[in-house]
């Protein structure tokens, strides 16, 4: 095997993706077993209390790898969203509302679409997208406030779930 140090650009770019979809793969692989083992609610209850931790885990490492400032508002987690593991598989937009309001929505979801292809509802994903990305966008700045615009188990729209997150003013 090369060193990573000696790959393309292109080469780098495909080790990232397909470390990404591994790494889906074994979240997928890890909630089943969960299910098959303890029934939905028990593997979602589960599935929650990994992403709360895994979240903080992985905005933490964003954060420190690509040197965002503590308290960086909208504009640190605009730039940390863009890093996060799936990023290298689902397309996801992010926009501006205002200063103060930042719209995050995941246009193509490799989970969804892959229950989709395989004739299964979709994953009624959002108890746990409400504790991941509020812990997400806390952990890159307290003063984020995340609110759910929709996410499965609501109808999916042009986007499979979608994300308001509020810069709160200081007390």
């Amino acid at each position: 095997m090369e060193n990573f140090d000696e790959l393309s650009r292109e080469e780098l770019l495909k080790v990232v993706k397909m470390f990404a979809k591994n790494w889906l793969a074994h979240d997928g692989s890890w909630f089943l077993a969960a299910e098959e083992k303890f029934g939905m609610e028990t593997a979602v209850e589960l599935d929650t209390k990994s992403w709360e931790r895994f979240a903080v885990a992985e905005a933490r490492r964003i954060k420190s790898e690509i040197g965002l400032p503590d308290n960086g508002g909208l504009m640190a987690l605009e730039k940390a969203l863009q890093y996060r593991m799936y990023s290298a598989i689902n397309k996801q937009q992010i926009e501006f509302l205002d200063e103060n309001t930042l719209v995050f929505r995941m246009v193509e979801c490799r989970v969804q679409s892959t229950r989709m292809r395989k004739g299964l509802p979709p994953f009624a994903c959002k108890p746990v997208g409400v504790v991941e990305f509020g812990k997400f966008a806390r952990t890159i700045d307290p003063r984020i406030k995340t609110s759910v615009i929709s996410c499965p188990p609501d109808p999916i729209r042009d986007f499979y779930c979608g994300w308001k997150f509020t810069l709160e003013p200081e007390n």
